[in-house]
């Protein structure tokens, strides 16, 4: 049997919501790692967790920006020469608030037309924004692997 609902079963905003619940627990992780590390540190041949937040940063505004508007600029991971702390939590924050300023920008029909994001990757503006949280965590998830073989508890993951 085939149904058809047209019920909401996520608004944008509490999509919003759920998104920076994950930017404030990765943002915690960020303050949390020790700053001779953040740059250097890997295990297992995967990057520092500095590259992991540049991947983010590069992300993250940039694909709200496109779903608003239907624009997708070339993805490039690069930071420039990011070497603090301080600094890659004053991007997080500016991110942070683009997404909240570009959010209310996005038509509702946007959320479900085809893109080619980036040039690079094919789906549906809610499929885009998904990737980028589905990516957020897996990477975080290295940091907390990280943390915990530097030995520094990470902040609980349910504190969002």
């Amino acid at each position: 049997m085939t149904t058809t609902s047209t019920e909401t079963v996520l608004s944008s905003q509490d999509l919003l919501i759920h998104w920076q619940g994950h930017r404030k627990l990765t943002r915690k992780l960020i303050e949390a790692f020790p700053e001779d590390k953040l740059f250097s540190f890997s295990i297992g041949g995967m990057r520092p967790f500095a590259a992991m937040i540049a991947e983010f940063l590069k992300m993250a505004a940039p694909i709200a920006k496109g779903v608003a508007t239907g624009t997708w600029g070339k993805f490039e991971e690069d930071l420039g020469d990011v070497k603090t702390k301080a600094e890659l939590l004053r991007m997080w924050d500016e991110s942070t608030a683009e997404i909240d300023a570009i959010w209310p920008t996005i038509p509702a029909h946007r959320f479900s037309e085809v893109d080619k994001a980036f040039g690079q990757w094919e789906g549906s503006g809610i499929n885009t924004i998904l990737y980028a949280i589905d990516n957020e965590i897996h990477h975080r998830g290295q940091g907390y692997v990280y943390l915990r073989a530097l030995g520094v508890e990470p902040p609980p993951f349910w504190e969002r």
